[in-house]
């Protein structure tokens, strides 16, 4: 049911497109960029639900006032204090290993406005929990969402980085001056 009901919102009624070609793993982070606008929330959501998936996300935690909070939560959302140094790589890492299923997105720019220097946080809770990256790219120029790519964290956080980084390259995002991969260059 839920998937119909996605289904119909993301394709018939807002009329965007998934290309997906990976697998469903049982259990990986999701790095989704380009993240422009707080539409990406809805339309991520609405896309995987569509494609038959579930994931959930990291937000900052001023999101989860009354009653927006209880709203996210239900929807799989994780609030992240971005002020404090907390071990939230540390805990995920525990959470994926103690999970059966994990599917959690992240945005690796870690804002909405363009910043060429990306969160690793992401990289390091698939590292350390020994899960694959999926990579979503999410164009509102084509209107689709693509899922056509996957590594495994090799260790060689530079290489890795610069990899994901030239993968996500050629998508728009809503505001596409508000995505910046920094200065990476093709090997």
């Amino acid at each position: 049911m839920k998937q119909a009901v996605c289904r119909f919102i993301y394709h018939k009624l807002l009329g965007w497109k998934a290309k997906v070609s990976v697998p469903d793993f049982k259990k990986c982070i999701i790095c989704a960029a380009p993240h422009t606008t707080n539409w990406d929330l809805i339309i991520g959501k609405l896309f995987i639900g569509a494609i038959g998936r579930e994931s959930g996300f990291l937000m900052k935690k001023e999101w989860f006032f009354f009653p927006l909070g209880a709203i996210f939560r239900s929807m799989g959302g994780i609030p992240v204090h971005r002020g404090k140094h907390t071990s939230l790589v540390d805990q995920l890492i525990e959470r994926v290993k103690q999970s059966d299923t994990f599917h959690l997105a992240i945005t690796p720019e870690g804002t909405r406005s363009a910043n060429p220097d990306w969160k690793k946080g992401f990289y390091y809770i698939a590292l350390g929990a020994g899960i694959p990256i999926v990579l979503i790219g999410i164009d509102y120029e084509k209107k689709c969402i693509f899922a056509d790519k996957y590594l495994i964290p090799s260790g060689d956080i530079d290489k890795d980085m610069k990899d994901i980084k030239l993968y996500f390259k050629d998508f728009k995002g809503k505001h596409p001056e508000k995505f910046d991969i920094g200065m990476v260059q093709p090997s």
